[in-house]
């Protein structure tokens, strides 16, 4: 691996050592142009290339692997991973189940994160939609108000229309993000100490956010999502 060798011979710690493998791992992916899927050098090679030993290079690769920049597959090789935001996700999970023990500030702060994450996108959704078809939501909408009418969770749909909101935007890391604060939400929705607001009001929120998209009023469909998450608040209240 370029501009390694001299680094490799300095005496290092091991915390230092597991720092530098990672980082020329890092490197060799991005001098390579290597894209995700792509295989790199196999594990003899590696070690040979750093002059490192077999377990802190397997140490370093775990590290690597955990936050997704690489993909180890036993018994075919390593290859470079898809990044996604799985150690955000859980690292986010751990978090907010701390706090339910004691003021609810993290599930708190996901919550306004993503509030203040999906009102900023207002003006860019309303413009696209202001030419769109507005077919998956009306029905997905429809379902909610029918499922609301029976009294019947529809977890599916509320994050299906959050989805259908941000997916046409074509940015990958809006819709990921989305996602993670939508789940971490979620998974501790239940636990909350407030009151569960009604389905009624779940399926009046988004029946409203779809009226504002159809009238190409991004104020107002920003308006209607504060209400949103105005509702949602009502899980905080003791």
């Amino acid at each position: 691996m370029a501009g390694t060798g001299s680094t490799a011979r300095r005496p290092r710690t091991a915390a230092t050592n597991q720092e530098f493998i990672r980082d020329a791992v890092k490197a060799y992916i991005l001098d390579h142009n290597l894209a995700s899927g792509d295989p790199l050098p196999t594990e003899q090679e590696l070690m040979s290339q750093l002059e490192v030993g077999r377990h802190p290079l397997r140490e370093a690769m775990k590290a690597l692997q955990a936050v997704g920049i690489i993909e180890i597959r036993h018994g075919y090789g390593t290859y470079v991973g898809t990044l996604g935001l799985k150690s955000l996700e859980d690292g986010l999970a751990f978090r907010m189940s701390q706090s339910m023990a004691g003021d609810l500030r993290e599930v708190r702060d996901v919550l306004a994160v993503r509030q203040a994450l999906e009102i900023g996108l207002a003006d860019e959704v309303v413009a696209h939609f202001a030419n769109g078809d507005l077919g998956e939501l009306t029905g997905i909408v429809e379902r909610m108000e029918a499922a609301a009418e029976r009294d019947i969770p529809f977890a599916d749909e509320d994050w299906e229309f959050h989805r259908a909101l941000y997916q046409p935007l074509g940015n990958a890391l809006i819709l990921d993000l989305v996602s993670v604060f939508w789940r971490t939400f979620a998974d501790v929705n239940a636990r909350l100490p407030g009151d569960q607001y009604s389905r009624e009001d779940a399926a009046r929120w988004h029946r409203d956010l779809l009226n504002a998209l159809e009238s190409g009023d991004a104020p107002r469909f920003a308006a209607a999502m504060k209400d949103h998450f105005v509702g949602i608040r009502t899980r905080f209240e003791r």
